[in-house]
């Protein structure tokens, strides 16, 4: 069964902002993909990697509001800057926007069920919730709008 993840992004405006820091700091060449792929650093290793990677995602929230997705592609032992252990998540490199839903601050990442998952929102979707400004999704959606 498939489990997503959930972070916060922190220091990030908008979809925009999080695409050109990922593409700038962690976009690298993956051994357990072979290609490139953007890389997230985390203290703690998921222990429900197999439903992760069923198919499972990170969704990301930015200013409050969960605005994008991307594929798990795997896990990778790495240490950090101090030589601690800790986990790398290997991530596709494409940003999928989805239906912008608010949520509260946390730390660190949480498991989001599949039942729970935003949907992903499309180009040629009904609602033309893709094509409005940023800005104006993040205010409908944090007053509950969207």
């Amino acid at each position: 069964m498939t489990v997503h993840l959930i972070k916060l992004c922190v220091g990030a405006q908008s979809m925009d902002d999080l695409a050109v820091w990922q593409r700038q700091h962690t976009t690298r060449h993956s051994p357990l993909v072979g290609r490139r792929c953007a890389h997230h650093t985390t203290r703690q290793t998921p222990k429900r990697q197999s439903e992760v990677l069923d198919g499972g995602s990170i969704f990301w929230v930015i200013k409050g509001i969960v605005h994008v997705r991307q594929h798990v592609l795997g896990f990778d032992s790495v240490r950090n800057t101090k030589g601690q252990p800790c986990c790398a998540l290997v991530l596709d490199p494409e940003l999928v926007p989805v239906e912008p839903v608010p949520r509260r601050a946390f730390q660190g990442w949480r498991y989001l069920d599949a039942d729970d998952a935003p949907a992903d929102l499309s180009a040629s979707s009904s609602t033309g919730v893709l094509n409005m400004p940023v800005k104006l999704r993040q205010e409908l959606a944090a007053l509950c709008l969207l």
